[in-house]
């Protein structure tokens, strides 16, 4: 991959840096030699993966909330950044329902703060908004939706993303065409990985029950998902801010999602996860009065493998089994080994290796 040699010295604005997906984008620009500042709450999990992951020092970590402009704005101006990714959200869809005001108010508001900012900064050539799958009105259909379908997702969160995307379509038409500015948003399927210690996700739940020896629980075994290694997205957005700012044809709406053969039930992705760890065993137990979650949802990736020549690299099999070498390390509690273990699934990523047969 050689384009993360493009961020060498190059000033990245990152916001949500200290959430599980923030801080695998944050370990791929350091190690890829980017100046780069974060913006973003306390870490939501204890423990958290920005802690583990070794950034202290070799970044600008700024905690503040993206609903505060004036803090937002100070450390923007600060940073003079060339390229900004906003990654900063209330990303639970079942939390949504819990506090949907909070919701709202950080993941449209949020994305209205953000882009405030690049519009009063002269210095911002990329900017990627990164949503979600869940951002389109979904038909339960079993072909994957196409970026140029409606936008209209159910819960507050996928609704409170949709919105954002939105929001992001309105400035690029109001305030950046003719402008020499790039923007984009990209919509990515559900990920997994290493350090993911989040509330009401499957693989943190595989992960919890396995340390602690208990059977996996699992409340909707026949749901369908797009999951993938969360470098998967991380480093098509990386590719996304880079192409863009050579070329700002290259800007747009992209789906960032695995190939149909790994879009698999929650009950499947359970069954590789116990078959990779071992001595586990799943039990599905249904809930009374659940909160309406969508049961199948896919991507149709296409375009941005037409436009800007992705293609995914790690299947689900190989996924789940990185899952479980990152715990295993994790098991052990020596954070210098975290990080190597981070740094090697991230140039066995760019390698293209696999462990799994």
């Amino acid at each position: 991959m050689a384009y993360l040699s493009f961020y060498k010295g190059k000033r990245v604005f990152l916001t949500g840096h200290t959430g599980f997906k923030g801080s695998w984008m944050s370990r791929v620009l350091v190690n890829s030699g980017a100046i780069l500042t974060g913006y973003s709450t306390e870490a939501p999990t204890n423990p958290n993966l920005f802690e583990l992951a070794g950034l202290e020092g070799k970044m600008t970590s700024v905690i503040g909330d993206i609903r505060d402009f004036d803090s937002l704005y100070k450390a923007f101006t600060e940073a003079q950044p060339e390229i900004v990714i906003h990654m900063a959200a209330q990303p639970i869809v079942r939390d949504s329902y819990k506090d949907p005001r909070y919701t709202y108010e950080t993941n449209v508001m949020g994305t209205v703060n953000i882009l405030e900012c690049v519009r009063l900064t002269d210095t911002v050539k990329s900017f990627l908004n990164v949503t979600t799958d869940k951002v389109y009105k979904n038909n339960e259909w079993e072909w994957g939706y196409r970026e140029n379908e409606p936008l209209d997702g159910f819960d507050p969160y996928s609704n409170s993303k949709s919105c954002s995307e939105l929001v992001t379509h309105s400035y690029k038409s109001s305030f950046f065409d003719g402008k020499d500015i790039a923007i984009s948003t990209a919509r990515a399927g559900n990920v997994i990985g290493g350090g993911d210690f989040a509330n009401d996700r499957i693989i943190p739940d595989c992960v919890r029950a396995a340390m602690s020896k208990q059977d996996i629980v699992v409340r909707n075994p026949f749901s369908t998902r797009p999951y993938q290694h969360v470098l998967e997205p991380v480093m098509a957005y990386l590719m996304i801010c880079e192409q863009q700012y050579n070329d700002k044809s290259k800007a747009s709406w992209y789906n960032v999602g695995p190939d149909d053969t790994d879009c698999v039930t929650t009950g499947d992705i359970v069954n590789m996860f116990c078959k990779y760890w071992g001595d586990i065993k799943r039990v599905d137990k249904s809930e009374a009065n659940a909160l309406h979650e969508a049961n199948f949802l896919k991507l149709d990736c296409s375009k941005i493998k037409r436009e800007l020549g992705w293609r995914a690299t790690w299947d689900i099999k190989e996924a789940i089994a990185r899952v479980c070498e990152w715990t295993r390390v994790y098991e052990v509690g020596n954070k210098d080994l975290i990080i190597q273990i981070m740094d090697k699934q991230i140039q066995s990523f760019i390698n293209g290796e696999f462990i799994t047969k």
